[in-house]
Parts: C-alpha cells; structure tokens; sequence
C-alpha cells in the first residue's frame, strides 16, 4: 500500500490537468480522476510490477475519459432537474406533418397539369420564371398568372376547401 501511495499520489496533479484538458469541466474531471484513483485501487495487484506505475495510470484515466465521453454524446446533454419543463421533454407529435405532407401530395395530383408544372418548376427546381417560360414554352405572363392559380388552389385545398372546378361552368368557351 505504502508503494501504491509512493508512485500515485505525485501523479494526481497532472492526472486532474489532464483530465479537465479533456473534458473543459472541472467537476466532471475531478469525478474522473476519483474514479480512476478507485480502479487503480482495486487493480493495484494487476499492475505489473516491472512496468511504469505512471503509464498503467494514466491509460486508465484515458479509457475512462474515452468511455465517458461516448457515454455522454449517447445521453445527450444533462438538465438539473429544477430547470426542466414541460417543454424541456416534449416532442411535437409527427403523425400531424406526415398527413399534412399525404394532404399536400393529393392536392398536387388533382392540379391540373399546366399549373402543377409552373408550380413544381418554380417551388421544387427553383427555376426563374424566365427559365419557366422557356422550358414549358410560354410567355413570362403565362407563368407568372399560372403559378398565382395553382397556389391559390392549392391553398383552398389544404385549408380544407373543396377542390375548384377544373373548368368553372360561368366560362364560356368560344370555338
């Protein structure tokens, strides 16, 4: 024991350097120094006799810090039980953006085709309107009217609003 005390107790200052080195908490290195002075305790007769008492000690402190550190990025972040809240722990629920999502896929399918393409083009590949106009071959004008329709449908939709009429019954069309 008296050995034990003779080579580890010198080291305890560097062993703490090191520990708050790694760590950038000073309670939380202490804790690991403590523990490690525990396990060199209790493994004091593993040790081999013929090593370097300094090296077998600071491996230790090196594995816990390792294993510490994994353990923490696991548990994520530590909250004193007096700051938490209701909010702390809660999650918005997901169900409600995946039917909001499901909403969104039907609306765009019942779009008729010219306002679903301005609209994808200039939301999704936000493309100009200029590039629109080019790919789908129509003037800017034409664009910019389609695209203002198919949101203002896709609104009404998603706000619950029966779809509109692809062709509303007061047009009349002229042949």
């Amino acid at each position: 024991m008296q050995d034990m005390m003779r080579l580890v107790e010198p080291l305890i200052p560097q062993l703490r350097r090191y520990a708050r080195s790694m760590l950038w908490n000073q309670a939380e290195a202490d804790d690991l120094v403590q523990d490690c002075l525990l396990r060199v305790i209790d493994r004091w007769h593993q040790r081999r006799a013929d090593g370097n008492a300094r090296t077998w000690v600071f491996t230790i402190l090196h594995n816990l810090t390792i294993n510490y550190l994994r353990q923490k990025s696991r548990r994520g972040p530590h909250v004193n039980l007096e700051d938490v809240t209701d909010v702390t722990f809660g999650y918005p629920a997901s169900q409600d953006s995946s039917l909001s999502y499901r909403d969104l896929q039907k609306s765009l399918a019942t779009l008729p085709e010219e306002q679903r393409s301005v609209l994808l083009l200039v939301t999704i590949e936000e493309l100009s309107y200029a590039d629109v106009a080019k790919v789908l071959d129509i003037p800017i004008g034409t664009v910019m009217s389609r695209l203002a329709r198919a949101r203002e449908r896709l609104m009404k939709m998603m706000d619950g609003e029966a779809a509109l009429p692809r062709h509303s019954p007061n047009i009349r069309r002229i042949k």
